[in-house]
């Protein structure tokens, strides 16, 4: 049964961007909120990044300035490995069914991980396009950032470039350096013409992979946590290495693998696999200490 209406489905086509309300149950919600809440008490024994993934790099990532008075978890990655929760929220919820009915009956995962701005944090994310750091054989991916705070004009919402999945695909490599992000002037522009997503806890932000976006420091005394879940068409194969490598890249969370291959025609750089975290990539001082 599908959760969105026709309306909805024309929107994200032709905006590259939908928000929705209620993407998990509050059960899921809350169960979220608990998990994350204890990985930042967690956070305040540990002076840098800490945890280890599938690949062996950070799980938990922590903002420079980060102590125990003040503690600045940014980045949880593959989250969906160390918490039942947030597998849950990804596979079984109203949020996959949303992406079910973007993309089709076959919906596989490509990736997870946490985006957090504490409050006080200084934590940006630079204009690009996702599609830039994990291209497929096609772009039927969808980008889904579920709120696990309330997302507000104050707390660095995500900033999107409305239509711009069906424009240019933006270089992400500046003067032979990989630094995840667009040349700065056309980032000016896109700043000048985007639009916030905003909605209460449990809401979804639905965006397809190539539309470009950013998003500002949190300037409130609130936090802002998104889970991304990065979903892709069955038939969508990921043509690089994937920059959060999970155990769970590749399962199947509606219908099934059909054995097919799907291509678009299209021409990006190769993106640079990241040694420590996308923050990092996108920071000229942390880039420096790499």
């Amino acid at each position: 049964m599908a959760i969105l209406s026709q309306e909805q489905i024309d929107q994200f086509w032709r905006d590259g961007v939908l928000t929705v309300e209620n993407a998990v149950t509050p059960e899921q919600l809350q169960g979220l909120k608990r998990d994350f809440d204890g990985w930042v008490e967690e956070s305040r024994a540990h002076e840098a990044p800490y945890g280890e993934t599938l690949d062996g790099r950070i799980r938990f990532d922590v903002q420079p300035g980060h102590s125990a008075d003040n503690p600045a978890s940014r980045r949880v990655q593959a989250p969906t490995e160390v918490s039942d929760a947030y597998y849950e929220a990804m596979a079984n919820s109203r949020m996959t069914d949303m992406v079910a009915d973007l993309i089709g009956l076959d919906v596989k995962l490509h990736r997870t991980k946490i985006n957090s701005k504490l409050p006080g944090a200084a934590t940006e994310v630079k204009w690009h396009q996702d599609f830039l750091f994990t291209p497929h054989s096609n772009s039927d991916v969808v980008t889904a950032l579920l709120m696990v705070d309330d997302v507000t004009d104050d707390n660095g919402p995500l900033e999107v470039l409305n239509g711009s999945h069906k424009g240019q695909l933006h270089s992400i490599w500046q003067d032979g350096t990989f630094t995840g992000a667009v040349d700065e002037k056309v980032a000016a522009d896109m700043q000048a013409a985007s639009v916030k997503c905003m909605g209460p806890a449990g809401s979804v932000c639905l965006m397809h992979t190539r539309l470009a976006h950013g998003s500002v420091p949190n300037r409130s005394d609130d936090p802002r946590t998104l889970i991304i879940c990065v979903y892709s068409a069955g038939d969508a194969i990921p043509l690089t290495p994937n920059p959060v490598p999970t155990k769970h890249q590749g399962v199947f969370v509606r219908g099934e693998d059909r054995g097919q291959i799907r291509s678009e025609a299209y021409e990006v750089e190769t993106p640079q696999y990241p040694k420590t975290s996308f923050f990092a990539q996108q920071s000229t001082d942390e880039r420096a200490k790499m």
